[in-house]
């Protein structure tokens, strides 16, 4: 994809301020295919990174919606970068832009539903640990040009919608049918956009026992005819969370598309503040809990939050 300039960063006010940019940074984004060989299966990345960048920073994995992309959400992954992580955005076969791109008219929401199965939900989460194994590899070849750029001490999972599901799911989520357990150890912290109720059991089965930090962002109209999930459904997953690192956005009036780059049948109505308090309160989130920034855990529990918050907004943590 190439270099892609990055704003220079204004100090706004003194302290910590997620949406400054360091001066100067250009982020480069590049195209990868990768093979998961133990399944035989391929699985496309897109990765943001500064390439100038002279130590090894926190990875950011981002798994995107059902009939989307590695292209998705490239809003949060160049902020992210520029703000000193690698980002990698998955694109997961099955349940990916093909599904639609191949249908005609009206077929196209058949096939789309079709593909919301348990079958490609599996595939995701091992999608997810294919990938942290080919990025240790990765990060071990001399030569190759992310040597040397990755903590993989230090990761993060994201997504948005089917991505939420699969960052349940490999986070810290329990209660799947014969004690099945995808927790892939090496996440150190989850954000989950349009998070899921679980398909089985209870929501406190399920997300009783997380023991990492999780973000969850919903919105008030964050309903998926897909599934029918419904903006009610969302908001009974926080609670079932125990306390300790856990936050929930509920954005007023946001629509299940307003955290993705993407819109449903070419509408658009996107409220320009939902991807500014998106991209501030998840970056937060990322030098908390990966960085480890003191001044970042203070705003993110403080005041600072609520400052890019609307009326209306929803701000909660535990």
């Amino acid at each position: 994809m190439g270099l892609v300039p990055v704003a220079m960063g204004l100090t706004l006010k003194e302290g910590y301020d997620p949406m400054e940019l360091p001066e100067g940074v250009t982020v480069e984004e590049k195209d990868v295919e990768m093979v998961d060989g133990k399944r035989g299966r391929e699985i496309p990345l897109r990765v943001y990174y500064d390439a100038k960048a002279t130590k090894a920073l926190p990875v950011v994995l981002f798994s995107h919606g059902l009939g989307g992309s590695r292209e998705n959400n490239g809003y949060v992954g160049r902020h992210w970068a520029a703000r000193g992580y690698v980002v990698v955005a998955m694109q997961h076969a099955g349940s990916d832009e093909a599904v639609w791109k191949e249908a005609k008219g009206g077929g196209r929401f058949a096939k789309l539903k079709e593909a919301a199965n348990v079958e490609n939900a599996l595939a995701r989460f091992a999608d997810v640990t294919a990938v942290l194994d080919q990025l240790e590899k990765w990060e071990g070849e001399e030569g190759h040009w992310l040597h040397g750029k990755m903590d993989l001490t230090r990761v993060g999972m994201s997504g948005h919608s089917f991505g939420a599901v699969t960052t349940q799911a490999v986070s810290g989520q329990g209660g799947f049918p014969g004690g099945a357990k995808y927790t892939e150890g090496r996440i150190d912290a989850a954000l989950a956009m349009s998070p899921s109720l679980p398909a089985w059991g209870t929501p406190e089965a399920a997300f009783g026992k997380v023991k990492i930090p999780w973000m969850l962002m919903t919105g008030t109209k964050d309903s998926s005819s897909i599934g029918r999930t419904t903006a009610e459904d969302r908001r009974k997953v926080y609670p079932a969370l125990p306390p300790g690192g856990k936050y929930e956005l509920v954005l007023n009036d946001g629509e299940h598309m307003a955290f993705s780059d993407r819109t449903i049948l070419g509408r658009e109505h996107r409220n320009l503040n939902h991807h500014r308090a998106i991209i501030a309160l998840s970056t937060a989130f990322w030098d908390s809990y990966l960085k480890n920034e003191a001044g970042a855990k203070g705003w993110l529990d403080g005041q600072g939050a609520k400052g890019v918050l609307e009326e209306g907004d929803l701000w909660e943590r535990k």
